[in-house]
């Protein structure tokens, strides 16, 4: 398995949205987006992709974070809160894992630290088989 710095790095949508991971470790990662023009829906506020995309990054992050390949299976979000400006920031945490599973808890926050949406994602854990 790649780093998962490497994986991020390497994941281009997410770059060229101006996602930047600031942290990661076992069952954690943390990340940030400064919003832009770019990044508004036609009612000029945060479009609920860049908000999806900045909690999906860090989902993967961390449930890659074991060494063990994770992928998504199930994903929900729910949105509280339009955002004109700023920074958001994402934070993931594990709230269960298991052999297969892993499902983590991401807060979306703005710069006054204001919840901007939750995300609740399930990841497969791949064995050793499914990789080949």
């Amino acid at each position: 398995m790649k780093s998962i710095k490497t994986a991020v790095d390497q994941d281009r949508f997410a770059a060229h949205v101006g996602i930047r991971l600031l942290e990661v470790s076992p069952g954690y990662a943390r990340a940030e987006v400064t919003l832009s023009e770019v990044h508004m829906n036609g009612l000029g506020t945060a479009h609920g992709g860049i908000v999806f995309t900045l909690a999906d990054l860090v989902f993967a992050a961390a449930s890659n974070s074991h060494g063990v390949d994770a992928m998504a299976v199930n994903i929900h979000i729910s949105y509280f809160k339009a955002v004109r400006e700023g920074t958001l920031t994402a934070e993931a945490k594990e709230i269960s894992l298991t052999r297969k599973l892993g499902t983590y808890a991401v807060d979306v926050t703005d710069t006054d630290g204001n919840r901007v949406a939750a995300f609740i994602g399930t990841a497969y854990r791949k064995s050793e088989k499914d990789r080949r």
